[in-house]
């Protein structure tokens, strides 16, 4: 497996995810980002199905808010990272998950399809411009059920409105491996998901774009 790929998943700990909830989600996502946490579990909401894949899974955070439209989902979980996979099974697993080590970048090891598919804070810790993480969209396609939801949000660059603080702090990740995004823009993800689902909308939260979109 390729190094950088490695490195984007690496940081997650059993410690860093213990503070993840409070200084991602928390202080980063509102002071830094721009883009505060109630946004994202909005999009949860409007998206999430009964049958339902998560990929990057952090610490389970908005699978555990979620308003799921059923009282049991079924909902599987892939990550690399095995702290990830356990930290988000244990904290939903009141719905039994299914979990599934895999790399986004190469098909995915699953044999069912599903109606809605997330890929929250992901995209900025997968190594390459946007044009090449957009492989990850084309393995989602057999394990999606036709009309199904892929949603998202991903940290980019390019035009986004950015502090200093969080453009020191986004050159770190970048340095470090964490992130991989000194290429990404929105004008990129909008052309790579248009060119493959339905219905695309992005929407900006200072430096963060959500995404919603349809398999065709």
């Amino acid at each position: 497996m390729d190094e950088d790929v490695r490195a984007g998943q690496a940081a997650y700990t059993p410690l860093t995810l213990r503070i993840y909830d409070w200084f991602v989600l928390g202080f980063s996502n509102r002071f830094l980002w721009r883009c505060p946490t109630p946004e994202l579990e909005a999009l949860y909401d409007r998206n999430v199905s009964a049958r339902h894949l998560d990929i990057g899974v952090g610490t389970g955070y908005f699978l555990d808010k979620a308003a799921w439209p059923v009282a049991a989902p079924e909902i599987t979980l892939v990550d690399l990272n095995p702290h990830s996979l356990d930290a988000a099974a244990r904290r939903i697993a009141r719905y039994s998950p299914v979990t599934f080590a895999a790399n986004v970048l190469e098909p995915l090891p699953l044999e069912r399809t599903f109606d809605s598919v997330g890929l929250c804070y992901l995209l900025h810790c997968v190594p390459g411009p946007i044009p090449e993480k957009a492989a990850m969209f084309d393995h989602l396609a057999p394990v999606m059920s036709d009309g199904a939801a892929v949603f998202g949000a991903t940290i980019v660059q390019g035009g986004a409105p950015r502090s200093g603080a969080a453009q020191a702090l986004m050159n770190l990740y970048n340095r470090k491996g964490i992130f991989s995004n000194t290429e990404d823009t929105f004008e990129d993800l909008e052309a790579e998901l248009q060119k493959r689902f339905a219905d695309v909308r992005l929407t900006r939260h200072g430096a963060v774009v959500a995404f919603e979109a349809r398999k065709r």
